[in-house]
């Protein structure tokens, strides 16, 4: 496989967001589709409420007052199974008792990153099962390390730094990157740090655009872009 068609492709998510476990799902076929392509995936972090307290809220509380209603929050959940259902997802949203703040498994996600791309991904894919399809409290540290030795990392190290401030700044310096960039919504799939893809869109289309990417990336041209 030539050097030349490989590509990196960044996903600014969010574990909480379910538009984002859609996306990921998608993304893992639009990869399969491209079996040409050396296709690398790293995973940025973005919060959709930074504010929400360290140790979480009752998520159906919450709900209510982002949304209004049990019944609003019903035709949200109820559009968004049957596109998790396409997917292979089982959305269990009655499950999830707590909306956690998701600084900490952005802190794990990137020390992931440091251990490897496929540890990354496999972590990535156990935070957004554990919320969605479990109703885990991925807030929760012993959550955390256990989805960190399920992924194939040191979860005796992740259990000594997820207490400390170890890489809090950094995460949060990523996250406002990423709001300078103009990234309000998740997720937000960057080509080469040069081309975006934004929203949970199918996968033909995130094939597509990783094919054009690598073409150019192959002619040299995304060198003259830059």
């Amino acid at each position: 496989m030539s050097e030349l068609s490989a590509i990196t492709v960044d996903v600014v998510s969010d574990v909480v967001c379910p538009w984002c476990f859609i996306g990921q799902k998608r993304l893992d076929r639009a990869i399969a589709a491209v079996g040409d392509v050396d296709v690398h995936v790293r995973w940025r972090p973005f919060q959709l409420d930074p504010t929400i307290p360290s140790d979480g809220k009752d998520r159906r509380e919450y709900m209510l007052a982002k949304f209004g209603s049990d019944e609003r929050i019903r035709e949200i959940h109820a559009r968004i199974e049957p596109l998790g259902e396409i997917e292979g997802i089982s959305f269990a949203f009655d499950a999830i008792k707590v909306a956690p703040n998701t600084l900490d498994a952005h802190r794990l996600i990137r020390w992931a990153g440091a251990a490897g791309e496929a540890i990354q991904n496999r972590l990535v894919r156990r935070l957004f099962q554990l919320n969605f399809e479990e109703g885990a409290n991925i807030g929760d540290h012993a959550v955390l390390v256990e989805a960190a030795r399920e992924a194939g990392m040191d979860a005796s190290v992740v259990a000594t730094l997820l207490p400390t401030e170890a890489d809090v700044e950094a995460v949060r310096t990523e996250i406002a990157t990423a709001s300078r960039m103009g990234i309000s919504g998740v997720p937000c799939f960057l080509l080469e740090d040069k081309y975006a893809v934004m929203g949970a869109q199918d996968a033909d289309t995130l094939a597509d655009a990783i094919r054009q990417v690598a073409a150019a990336k192959a002619r040299g041209e995304l060198e003259k872009a830059g």
